[in-house]
């Protein structure tokens, strides 16, 4: 596109939405084709750096921003769609305006999440000599004291969440009253997270002088809007032409708990035809990790991060290529320039940072018209996180991210017993012709099964010898299994608990829509509730430690007001019972009847007629009144709610008539993040 052509499309609209021509001066040519870095205005040591980083061509925002940030002085408005180099088009310039060593604060860059303020800080670092311009980032969960230091000996680039750069100004830690530039990256992804409040009291502390760059995958009215208020005169730049069309792509995201992601992983690919797949990571640990968990058990998988060598880089993409490496783990950074056709499965070992980064991963599938299938492992604490991230793939017109169910090991073992069947049929060239319809007559003939095995005489002496005085079915089973080995083992899969809605489920649904009792656990009944200032996880790690069992066998947790519902293995649950009894330091605890072979009304009444059952009337009384020596200031004259003290505090405990039955609980108005 001719600069003429640019002044038409890029236009620049006033405070008063006045329409004006763009006065910044454009590049000839807006096509990133036969354009180099070095026509972009980019000086030697910028160009090293280009050079270091691995970047052959510059991409059309790239060839967009970099002249304009470089020659200009216009504020701008970069639409940018996903996986465009967004972080080099503002940083090479950025970096290159303001080398060297300054006494304050230059440019500020929001992000929407610490993880990607943690990633573009990397970038942006990975853009300078190594010594100048330092940055430094800012984001909510670190030490504030590792921060203020880092501050305190100088940062010439700040890159920051908007809370925790919110909180540094309020302490006055963060100056940024005369910065050069304020840099607003994935704008309509920070304004879905509802930080608008925070973005326009950090503009109100910026020099007023200061260049804005905001850059945004869509351009909804909110952020138009804040343009006009805070950016004054402004250019759009976006690349022409380009229409975001939803790729062909089976997206679906699977709930599952960490220390489980390496099973859930193993059945994804162990039920797929041909697997060839990407497994994305976010650290070197994760996929050196992955890697050699599926190593062990006997994939062709290999590794790939910065750490890796150039030579050793090209030798696993060469092996990769070729199929002889079918499961290829890698970070994002490793994986960019990576351009393999045929890839059936991407994978997200754990949630991208970003709707931009999971667009970008899950494109490597599904090309060429050929449809892919993304898979996404969530923890069940990640859900807010990932409605975040559906909204931003919904947004952006990629399709729907559904929600699946991990594969059981039957259904597994299933897939896995008929892919070995037809491959040794097709080896042996046996052919089974199916049922034929004769349309003459509409009568049906079955076709005999033909078969033509050659074998080589050596072979048939072997099998008769081997038959000989045994059924030769029986033998042919013993040399599959000694030639398959452990392949149809069940010991191979380990146990996967299972979600629904980030939700734990001890079993299959039944009637109803009711989740299944597991026989091999037992549900109590907990006299410790929010009053006590107990959640799930504190009844976890409490349970835990009492009993010596790992936290997540503390299951179902379920929290009221005064008492919680849990699930504990039988024999843990046999063992606390006791404890209970004999000890009056710990909470009452009781089997909930409701689960465990009664049921009852809201106010806790049996079906039978009478009261809840706790076991022995008489004994719970005894029980109680036993522990009134305990109690902190309830006597026995008829109070209905007494405390006794513990090491967890003083606990309310209520008399037998007034307890409520395991139904109360459904409330609508419960935390759900407890869970």
């Amino acid at each position: 596109m001719m600069e003429e052509e640019l002044s038409e499309t890029n236009e620049v609209v006033s405070s008063e939405n006045e329409v004006v021509s763009a006065e910044t001066p454009v590049a000839e040519e807006t096509d990133s084709e036969g354009i180099s870095f070095e026509d972009l205005g980019l000086d030697e040591a910028t160009l090293a750096a280009v050079e270091r980083k691995g970047f052959k061509v510059p991409s059309p925002i790239q060839v967009l921003a970099i002249p304009r940030l470089l020659n200009g002085d216009s504020n701008i408005i970069a639409k940018a769609r996903t996986g465009t180099g967004k972080t080099a088009a503002f940083g090479l310039p950025i970096v290159q305006r303001i080398r060297g060593r300054h006494d304050g604060v230059r440019a500020l860059v929001l992000e929407p999440t610490r993880e990607l303020a943690v990633q573009t800080c990397t970038e942006m670092k990975s853009f300078g000599d190594g010594d100048f311009p330092r940055v430094t980032v800012l984001y909510g969960g670190a030490p504030y004291n590792k921060q203020i230091n880092e501050l305190k000996r100088g940062a010439e680039i700040v890159v920051g969440t908007p809370g925790r750069v919110q909180d540094h100004l309020e302490r006055g830690t963060l100056k940024i009253d005369q910065i050069d530039y304020f840099i607003l990256d994935e704008g309509d992804e920070m304004l879905d997270m509802g930080f608008i409040e925070d973005i326009e009291a950090i503009f109100a502390q910026a020099n007023p002088n200061s260049r804005i760059l905001l850059f945004s995958a869509t351009m909804p009215k909110p952020i138009l809007k804040i343009a006009e208020e805070f950016m004054g005169d402004y250019e759009i730049c976006e690349e022409e032409g380009f229409v975001e069309e939803p790729l062909l792509i089976d997206q679906s995201y699977l709930f599952v708990r960490e220390s489980e992601k390496i099973e859930a992983l193993v059945r994804v690919i162990d039920i797929s035809p041909d697997f060839y797949g990407l497994v994305f990571t976010q650290t070197k640990n994760d996929a050196d990790l992955v890697s050699r968990l599926l190593d062990e058990r006997g994939y062709e998988v290999a590794a790939l991060h910065g750490d890796i060598p150039q030579g050793q880089r090209e030798k696993i993409l060469a092996r990769f290529r070729s199929r002889k490496t079918r499961v290829l783990v890698a970070t994002d950074v490793a994986a960019r320039g990576i351009d393999i056709t045929g890839l059936s499965h991407v994978i997200n070992y754990s949630l991208p940072f970003d709707g931009a980064t999971y667009v970008h991963r899950i494109g490597r599938t599904g090309r060429a018209g050929a449809k892919g299938i993304a898979i996404t492992l969530v923890r069940p604490e990640e859900r807010r996180r990932l409605e975040y991230l559906r909204n931003a793939v919904r947004r952006a017109a990629k399709g729907e991210m559904e929600e699946g169910t991990i594969p059981t090991i039957d259904d597994v073992l299933n897939t896995k017993r008929a892919r070995m069947l037809e491959n040794l049929k097709a080896q042996l060239g046996i052919y089974v012709v199916n049922k034929v319809e004769l349309t003459e007559n509409d009568a049906v003939v079955e076709r005999a099964s033909s078969a033509h095995i050659s074998v080589d005489s050596v072979y048939t002496d072997m099998a008769e010898d081997l038959c000989t005085n045994h059924d030769p079915k029986e033998v042919l089973s013993g040399v599959l299994s000694a030639w398959y080995g452990k392949t149809l083992d069940k010991s191979h899969y380990g146990e996967i608990r299972e979600y629904k809605n980030g939700r734990p489920q001890s079993g299959k649904l039944g009637k109803g829509g009711r989740v299944a009792v597991d026989p091999n656990q037992k549900r109590l009944y907990v006299q410790l509730g929010k009053r006590d200032g107990y959640n799930a996880r504190a009844l976890a790690a409490y349970f835990s430690g009492l009993l010596h069992i790992p936290g997540h066998q503390v299951d179902r947790i379920e929290v009221t007001q005064n008492f919680s519902l849990l699930s504990l293995p039988k024999e843990s649950a046999e063992k606390v019972l006791q404890m209970a009894k004999h000890d009056n330091s710990l909470p009452h605890i009781h089997l909930d009847t409701q689960e465990n072979g009664g049921s009852f009304d809201k106010d806790g009444h049996s079906g039978h007629g009478g009261k809840r059952n706790f076991g022995d009337r008489e004994e719970s009384r005894r029980r109680f009144a036993d522990k009134d020596d305990h109690f902190g200031k309830g006597k026995r004259d008829g109070k209905k709610s007494r405390g006794f003290k513990s090491d967890h505090g003083r606990v309310k405990v209520h008399t037998p008539t007034e307890r409520v039955g395991a139904s109360a609980y459904k409330k609508s108005n419960r935390r759900k993040d407890e869970f």
